[in-house]
């Protein structure tokens, strides 16, 4: 397989110690050995905290190209990843949404989109929130403050279900 963005995505990059992708295939492999919540940290530019919490978590493998899997939702965020459950990963080079276009192109990162999304933790970070774009390539999450605002900071985790 040549260099492309599905590699960089499914290996992981970034800084550990602040902004870092796991990578698909580190994810597929950890959430297949256990059974695993997700955890979602949103902080807006005034520095207020929400968080969406889902019952279980987990992604298939390579070649149902990174399919998510989400259980039941909780929190004060909004429900903005049902759309998204069941979705394969997009990337702007593997194009797996519902949707005519690439919504990785539009939303200017790789993500489990529908036909685009309501929520996308891998857009541009847009200092301030607000921002003027064709699209809605911010880091969002629509449920809350919308797809025009780009969040400050975003943090997915994951721990064993007790």
């Amino acid at each position: 397989m040549n260099a492309s963005f599905l590699s960089f995505v499914q290996k992981g990059f970034g800084n550990i110690d602040g902004e870092y992708w796991l990578g698909l295939e580190n994810i597929y492999m950890l959430t297949n050995q256990d059974n695993y919540r997700l955890l979602i940290e949103l902080e807006d530019w005034s520095n207020k905290k929400v968080y969406a919490e889902y019952s279980s978590f987990r992604l298939e493998p390579e070649n149902e190209f990174y399919r998510l899997r989400l259980g039941t939702y909780q929190g004060n965020a909004g429900d903005s990843m049902i759309w998204h459950n069941g979705k394969q990963f997009t990337t702007l080079d593997r194009d797996r949404d519902m949707y005519s276009g690439n919504c990785a192109h539009f939303h200017k990162g790789g993500w489990w989109y529908n036909a685009c999304a309501h929520s996308n933790l891998n857009g541009v970070w847009y200092r301030g929130g607000h921002y003027r774009s064709k699209y809605q390539d911010g880091i969002f999450w629509a449920e809350y403050r919308g797809g025009s605002y780009s969040l400050k900071a975003v943090q997915m985790m994951i721990r064993p279900i007790d």
